[in-house]
Protein backbone atom coordinates (compact mmCIF):
# COMPACT_ATOMS: atom_id res chain seq x y z
CA UNK A 1 0.00 0.00 0.00
CA UNK A 2 1.71 3.14 -1.13
CA UNK A 3 -0.45 6.09 -0.14
CA UNK A 4 -3.49 5.86 2.13
CA UNK A 5 -5.10 9.30 2.05
CA UNK A 6 -7.90 9.07 4.54
CA UNK A 7 -6.96 8.76 8.23
CA UNK A 8 -9.74 6.19 8.66
CA UNK A 9 -8.15 3.99 5.99
CA UNK A 10 -5.13 2.80 7.99
CA UNK A 11 -6.98 0.37 10.27
CA UNK A 12 -9.37 -0.85 7.61
CA UNK A 13 -6.64 -1.27 5.04
CA UNK A 14 -4.52 -3.24 7.45
CA UNK A 15 -7.38 -5.72 7.64
CA UNK A 16 -8.12 -5.62 3.93
CA UNK A 17 -4.69 -5.49 2.38
CA UNK A 18 -2.23 -6.73 4.96
CA UNK A 19 -0.06 -9.71 4.19
CA UNK A 20 -2.38 -12.51 3.17
CA UNK A 21 -5.55 -10.48 3.79
CA UNK A 22 -6.34 -9.59 0.18
CA UNK A 23 -4.68 -12.83 -0.84
CA UNK A 24 -1.90 -13.77 -3.14
CA UNK A 25 -4.24 -13.65 -6.15
CA UNK A 26 -4.61 -9.85 -6.06
CA UNK A 27 -1.00 -9.47 -4.98
CA UNK A 28 0.12 -11.55 -7.98
CA UNK A 29 -1.44 -8.93 -10.24
CA UNK A 30 1.05 -6.41 -8.89
CA UNK A 31 -1.54 -3.84 -7.81
CA UNK A 32 0.15 -0.74 -6.35
CA UNK A 33 -2.32 1.55 -4.60
CA UNK A 34 -1.69 5.23 -5.22
CA UNK A 35 -4.90 6.74 -3.83
CA UNK A 36 -7.06 5.15 -1.15
CA UNK A 37 -10.06 6.86 0.42
CA UNK A 38 -13.79 6.29 0.97
CA UNK A 39 -14.41 8.33 -2.21
CA UNK A 40 -11.84 6.97 -4.67
CA UNK A 41 -9.37 4.10 -4.90
CA UNK A 42 -6.67 4.11 -7.58
CA UNK A 43 -4.06 1.48 -8.34
CA UNK A 44 -1.42 1.05 -11.00
CA UNK A 45 -0.43 -2.29 -12.47
CA UNK A 46 1.53 -3.71 -15.37
CA UNK A 47 0.14 -5.75 -18.26
CA UNK A 48 2.49 -8.56 -19.21
CA UNK A 49 2.79 -12.23 -20.18
CA UNK A 50 1.96 -13.56 -16.71
CA UNK A 51 -1.55 -12.05 -17.04
CA UNK A 52 -2.22 -13.16 -20.65
CA UNK A 53 -4.86 -15.48 -21.99
CA UNK A 54 -3.84 -17.85 -24.86
CA UNK A 55 -4.05 -15.11 -27.51
CA UNK A 56 -1.47 -12.88 -25.84
CA UNK A 57 -3.67 -10.23 -24.26
CA UNK A 58 -4.61 -9.55 -20.63
CA UNK A 59 -7.17 -12.13 -19.50
CA UNK A 60 -10.67 -10.77 -18.87
CA UNK A 61 -10.65 -12.37 -15.44
CA UNK A 62 -7.74 -10.14 -14.48
CA UNK A 63 -9.83 -7.06 -15.30
CA UNK A 64 -12.72 -8.51 -13.26
CA UNK A 65 -10.36 -9.10 -10.34
CA UNK A 66 -9.18 -5.48 -10.46
CA UNK A 67 -12.81 -4.29 -10.45
CA UNK A 68 -13.66 -6.55 -7.50
CA UNK A 69 -10.56 -5.59 -5.53
CA UNK A 70 -10.74 -1.81 -5.93
CA UNK A 71 -14.53 -1.67 -5.58
CA UNK A 72 -14.49 -3.85 -2.46
CA UNK A 73 -11.80 -1.79 -0.77
CA UNK A 74 -13.62 1.46 -1.60
CA UNK A 75 -16.94 0.03 -0.36
CA UNK A 76 -15.42 -1.17 2.89
CA UNK A 77 -13.73 2.17 3.51
CA UNK A 78 -16.94 4.10 2.94
CA UNK A 79 -19.06 1.75 5.08
CA UNK A 80 -16.34 1.85 7.73
CA UNK A 81 -17.01 0.66 11.23
CA UNK A 82 -20.74 0.26 10.56
CA UNK A 83 -20.07 -3.33 9.43
CA UNK A 84 -18.76 -5.30 6.47
CA UNK A 85 -19.47 -5.38 2.75
CA UNK A 86 -19.65 -8.27 0.30
CA UNK A 87 -19.66 -8.20 -3.47
CA UNK A 88 -22.91 -9.42 -5.01
CA UNK A 89 -22.46 -8.50 -8.69
CA UNK A 90 -19.44 -7.79 -10.90
CA UNK A 91 -20.07 -6.85 -14.52
CA UNK A 92 -17.03 -5.89 -16.60
CA UNK A 93 -16.75 -4.74 -20.22
CA UNK A 94 -13.55 -4.87 -22.27
CA UNK A 95 -12.90 -2.07 -24.77
CA UNK A 96 -9.26 -2.31 -25.79
CA UNK A 97 -6.98 -5.34 -25.80
CA UNK A 98 -3.63 -4.81 -24.09
CA UNK A 99 -0.58 -7.03 -23.98
CA UNK A 100 2.10 -4.93 -22.33
CA UNK A 101 2.49 -1.70 -20.43
CA UNK A 102 1.34 0.27 -17.43
CA UNK A 103 -2.34 0.50 -16.55
CA UNK A 104 -4.21 2.70 -14.07
CA UNK A 105 -7.49 1.60 -12.52
CA UNK A 106 -9.76 3.93 -10.56
CA UNK A 107 -12.88 3.14 -8.51
CA UNK A 108 -15.48 5.88 -8.02
CA UNK A 109 -18.94 5.63 -6.44
CA UNK A 110 -22.09 5.53 -8.51
CA UNK A 111 -24.40 4.84 -5.56
CA UNK A 112 -23.79 4.56 -1.82
CA UNK A 113 -26.95 3.69 0.01
CA UNK A 114 -28.19 2.21 3.24
CA UNK A 115 -28.10 -1.41 2.05
CA UNK A 116 -26.03 -1.42 -1.15
CA UNK A 117 -23.27 0.39 -2.99
CA UNK A 118 -22.32 0.51 -6.67
CA UNK A 119 -18.78 1.38 -7.73
CA UNK A 120 -17.49 1.98 -11.26
CA UNK A 121 -13.91 0.95 -11.96
CA UNK A 122 -12.21 2.19 -15.12
CA UNK A 123 -8.85 0.94 -16.35
CA UNK A 124 -6.85 3.15 -18.72
CA UNK A 125 -3.59 2.67 -20.59
CA UNK A 126 -0.62 5.05 -20.69
CA UNK A 127 -2.33 7.07 -23.49
CA UNK A 128 -5.39 7.48 -21.19
CA UNK A 129 -7.49 5.23 -23.45
CA UNK A 130 -10.27 3.23 -21.81
CA UNK A 131 -9.25 -0.43 -21.66
CA UNK A 132 -11.96 -1.88 -19.41
CA UNK A 133 -14.85 -0.62 -17.32
CA UNK A 134 -16.58 -2.58 -14.61
CA UNK A 135 -19.33 -2.08 -12.12
CA UNK A 136 -19.30 -3.73 -8.71
CA UNK A 137 -22.39 -3.89 -6.52
CA UNK A 138 -21.78 -4.61 -2.84
CA UNK A 139 -24.17 -5.42 -0.02
CA UNK A 140 -23.69 -3.49 3.24
CA UNK A 141 -23.85 -5.86 6.22
CA UNK A 142 -24.31 -3.80 9.40
CA UNK A 143 -22.62 -5.01 12.58
CA UNK A 144 -24.93 -6.51 15.12
CA UNK A 145 -22.78 -5.52 18.09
Amino acid sequence: MDAPEDPRSDGLLAGLTGAGAVGTFAEALGLRFTQVSPDVVTATWEAGPSLHQPFGIVHGGVHCTVVETLGSIASALWFGERGHVVGVSNQTDFYRAVSEGPLVSTATPLHRGRSQQVWVVETRDEQDRLVARGQLRTQNLPSTT
